[in-house]
């Protein structure tokens, strides 16, 4: 069932996707569903989670942020919506490919590069949907 690997990030993202916030919990399994992954992956990432302050866990089943895991999810999410406008909208490349292209890059990209980023699509009026 299981894709690839991946990172607390991803998680965190998925989560903000699926209307995660620190008031709104999310079921494990919906997080399981959303990136292909088993139901123990999702466990043993919620407890890395929780190691680092980031999310809570207040009945089984249920994943809910915490305030600073929230917004840590928020920017790994922009920064997805943001690679994906850049490689749809100024490179032309077509959406399902960009959707795959901007999960691989997200985490790569710099804080000082993904806010050049933002101020070119300022610049040039360019919308990012998140």
């Amino acid at each position: 069932m299981e894709k690839m690997s991946k990172s607390h990030e991803d998680y965190l993202e998925a989560i903000v996707m699926l209307g995660g916030t620190d008031e709104v919990s999310v079921r494990s399994v919906d997080i399981a569903k959303k990136l292909e992954v088993s139901k123990a992956s999702v466990n043993k990432a919620v407890s890395l989670l929780k190691e680092k302050g980031l999310a809570d866990q207040p009945y089984y089943g249920d994943v809910t942020l915490t305030r600073e895991g929230y917004e840590y999810g928020r920017s790994v999410l922009e920064r997805h919506h943001l690679l994906f406008a850049f490689l749809t909208q100024v490179l032309g490349i077509d959406e399902e490919r960009a959707d795959a292209e901007a999960c691989l890059m997200e985490h790569a990209i710099s804080d000082e590069s993904f806010e050049k980023w933002r101020a070119y699509f300022k610049e040039h009026n360019l919308k990012v949907e998140i």
